[in-house]
């Protein structure tokens, strides 16, 4: 925590002082006739314009800032905390409400996207293979079936991190069958994959989701939903067609459907059963090029007696490093809650993504992270019940700069002004020297990760705030002015 008594004395006096006099010589500096009135006006040097940073330290110059955003419009009202930590060190150089848990929003994605790479490792792929069983006649017909088998490769189909498209990868399953020479499919093309079954009662709390032909799209919080406007879903029955916003009700801890929704309907992913079109575009691609299909696409999760089969062709998804540098650079929620369930799958067998919060919690304390205040709800942060707190975040950062797959991570965040979700912040200063991942709900934005300073040192920061007055930019400009003298430190 900042101590700010020290600040009450002529230093602080005199740096104020310095500021005003910044503000009037920069207002006349613009002015055309400027020249021709120095001498009348009898202003100071365009000098004193940096000499509170002769007087001040890199750090006092931080600690001054943090404080002047304590009694600011935007977030004097606000729940917000910041740290910044000499990883060398191990000492926190200035804080504010560092302990405090804040609602992280996508810089939950940090803890993730590297769980995933410490668990699985960078090189990770997923496959998705092409099989036959039967037998192939002298004419060209299978007798038997085709499987599709998937593994529960998120990026399936979306060119996301360099993944194929679905018609490239039907392109490369209908190369396969003209090797084997099957002219036709005398059976069934059967989907065996045990991962990511429908589990609608485990999606993330606080989140409202709109059904949508198995389309599940995030379209806002339960801060919006009316309690009296909620119906539980009665699991024996299903979902009838008519029930749309499907979430986890804060008010019962149940599944509950609302039958109205006022938010701002933002649609922000989707969640697509992937290896079922897949199968069924490859199904219509056979048939237009004139490879019959006796049978239908059918799905088999389990199988207590299976053929024996033969492989045609497989496809492997891009690498783990590949699918965490695009889930951190774009902020990709779909990706992230499919790494979740991948590491609950690899570690206890299990899709759920309350399997998923098992093993990144149980992780995350193999690591010595520091759990006090730790809220983990979810893989992409979409969910307001999830919590952490400034110091938390910096120490866990600061742990994996030993970590082996280090550069793979530190390369996955975005750049400020250069990439990602930082592009359009740290346009002038610190261009190219901030290195985070960005975090953003209705008024939450956060900001997680190292700093590159003037000096060459690495730091690494946190700044979440929580219910702040005004627009997104206004708290962007405010992080950007926090942050701002931190590159002299």
């Amino acid at each position: 925590m900042v101590n700010y008594r020290k600040y009450i004395s002529s230093a602080a006096v005199l740096a104020s002082g310095f500021f005003l006099a910044q503000s009037t010589v920069s207002t006349v500096l613009y002015s055309q006739a400027y020249d021709n009135q120095r001498s009348t006006l009898n202003l100071p040097s365009p000098i004193t314009s940096v000499a509170e940073k002769t007087i001040l330290s890199a750090k006092e110059l931080v600690d001054i800032n943090v404080n002047t955003m304590m009694a600011d419009p935007v977030l004097k009202n606000a729940s917000w905390g910041f740290v910044v930590y000499d990883p060398k060190t191990k000492k926190v150089i200035s804080s504010y409400n560092e302990n405090t848990p804040l609602v992280p929003a996508s810089t939950t994605k940090l803890l993730t996207t590297e769980t995933a790479l410490n668990l699985l490792g960078e090189n990770y792929r997923w496959m998705t293979q092409l099989e036959y069983s039967g037998t192939i006649d002298e004419s060209g017909v299978l007798n038997g079936n085709l499987y599709l088998i998937g593994s529960g490769d998120p990026s399936l189909g979306t060119n996301k991190a360099g993944a194929w498209s679905y018609r490239d990868i039907v392109s490369d399953f209908m190369s396969g069958l003209s090797r084997e020479g099957i002219k036709k499919v005398n059976g069934d093309i059967i989907i065996q994959t045990a991962l990511f079954k429908g589990n609608i009662t485990m999606l993330p709390e606080n989140v409202v989701w709109l059904e949508n032909n198995n389309y599940y799209l995030p379209v806002g919080t339960t801060r919006e939903i009316n309690p009296a406007n909620e119906k539980l879903i009665v699991k024996k029955s299903g979902f009838a067609s008519d029930k749309k916003y499907f979430y986890v009700s804060p008010y019962v801890n149940q599944m509950v459907y609302a039958e109205k929704y006022d938010g701002d309907g933002i649609l922000t992913t989707k969640l697509p059963d992937a290896p079922a079109y897949l199968a069924n575009t490859f199904r219509t691609t056979l048939v237009k090029s004139g490879i019959g299909v006796t049978g239908k696409v059918t799905p088999k999760m389990t199988d207590a007696a299976p053929e024996s089969r033969k492989l045609v062709a497989a496809y492997k998804s891009p690498t783990l490093g590949d699918i965490v540098f695009y889930t951190n650079q774009h902020s990709d929620n779909s990706l992230a809650e499919a790494l979740l369930k991948t590491v609950g799958y690899q570690k206890m067998g299990d899709q759920t993504s309350e399997s998923g919060r098992i093993v990144v919690t149980n992780h995350l304390k193999n690591e010595s992270f520091d759990m006090i205040g730790l809220n983990y709800m979810d893989g992409s942060g979409l969910s307001r019940g999830n919590n952490v707190t400034p110091i938390s975040q910096v120490k866990f950062l600061t742990s994996l700069m030993d970590e082996k797959y280090y550069k793979t991570y530190f390369t996955s965040l975005p750049v400020g002004g250069q990439s990602g979700t930082l592009k359009r912040m740290f346009i002038g200063t610190g261009n190219g020297q901030v290195f985070a991942k960005t975090g953003t709900l209705n008024k939450v934005k956060t900001l997680a990760g190292y700093l590159k300073t003037n000096s060459g040192k690495t730091l690494v920061f946190s700044l979440m705030v929580n219910n702040y007055s005004g627009s997104v930019d206004m708290v962007k400009k405010r992080m950007e002015k926090i942050l701002e003298p931190a590159l002299d430190l």
